[in-house]
């Protein structure tokens, strides 16, 4: 094997500074958390909330693939089935220093392909029949760095976390919602019981869309990071960007509406949108997405 195919990718700065800005994303996450964890019940809501962020990840860490793979009907694909899949998939993980994954398939027509996995020795990679019936060699080889790229950036944990960390937000919000519809706050005003009713009502309403904004804020960064890492690993970026066109049109005409919760773990989410709307996307804009990936063709990475 060549030098060039055994050596492991390093990030670029915009890689290294994408990882900084998630992580801030991340710990303003984690604050939002206990922040309203102190306003229900002071001190001892802050502890609460961290046992449930803990208790969730926990679960969320051992089992959060069996869980993505099993809800989209994802069956094994034995070595002898796909000799060459595996192969580009073997070299890929190589360059990225990553355990070579296991390969599922999604029996769908819609062309789409996922990551999921608690870290680079624990991880396994999906893709739908679609994908495999319409993309070439090159194409497929750059979704799958793309996937692969998830996998070495740790972004499969990451989201996990991200996700079971906002949801205990959501949750927590729908609770007190629920609590002020039928009378449940009282008027006491004691900081170290925690928030006021009327305190306690507005962090209901916005802590829970505060939360779902950095959730997807963090989930875009990892995309463009991991086109960013995917293009190093496969040393095309033209071939990724070509692939994201294909998947575009590919995900308009044949859409794939199962699990939309988990809608942020596919390399393309045909309900990303663009402008104010974008707030609200798992994904960037594919177009913003191919430029990047164009602008690296050009330099040379």
């Amino acid at each position: 094997m060549s030098t060039a195919t055994q050596r492991m990718v390093l990030p670029h700065g915009g890689g290294l500074w994408n990882g900084v800005k998630t992580g801030i994303l991340l710990l303003l996450l984690t604050g939002l958390l206990l922040a309203i964890g102190q306003a229900v019940g002071g001190t001892t809501g802050i502890e609460v909330a961290f046992a449930v962020a803990l208790a969730m990840n926990f679960v969320s860490y051992w089992w959060s693939d069996k869980i993505a793979l099993a809800v989209h009907g994802a069956q094994p694909l034995p070595r002898e089935q796909a000799p060459w899949l595996y192969d580009l998939v073997d070299g890929l993980a190589v360059r990225a220093g990553v355990s070579p994954p296991p390969i599922y398939v999604i029996p769908t027509r819609t062309p789409n392909a996922f990551a999921t996995g608690r870290g680079p020795r624990h991880a396994a990679v999906a893709v739908t029949q679609g994908i495999l019936e319409l993309m070439d060699r090159r194409e497929l080889a750059g979704v799958l760095a793309h996937e692969l790229g998830h996998v070495r950036n740790r972004d499969t944990l990451t989201m996990t976390v991200v996700a079971t960390i906002a949801g205990a937000i959501s949750m927590i919000g729908s609770l007190l919602r629920w609590t002020a519809i039928f009378g449940g706050f009282g008027g006491s005003n004691d900081r170290d019981r925690g928030a006021s009713g009327l305190e306690l009502i507005f962090l209901a309403v916005v802590a829970p869309i505060v939360a779902t904004l950095i959730q997807l804020a963090i989930s875009r960064r990892r995309e463009y990071a991991a086109d960013e890492t995917g293009a190093e690993l496969s040393g095309d970026p033209g071939a990724l960007a070509d692939a994201l066109e294909r998947l575009e049109s590919g995900n308009r005409a044949m859409p794939f509406d199962a699990a939309p919760a988990m809608a942020h773990l596919f390399i393309v989410n045909h309900l990303s949108g663009r402008g104010l709307t974008g707030l609200f996307s798992t994904h960037p804009p594919i177009e913003e997405r191919v430029a990047r990936l164009r602008a690296m063709e050009t330099r040379g990475l």
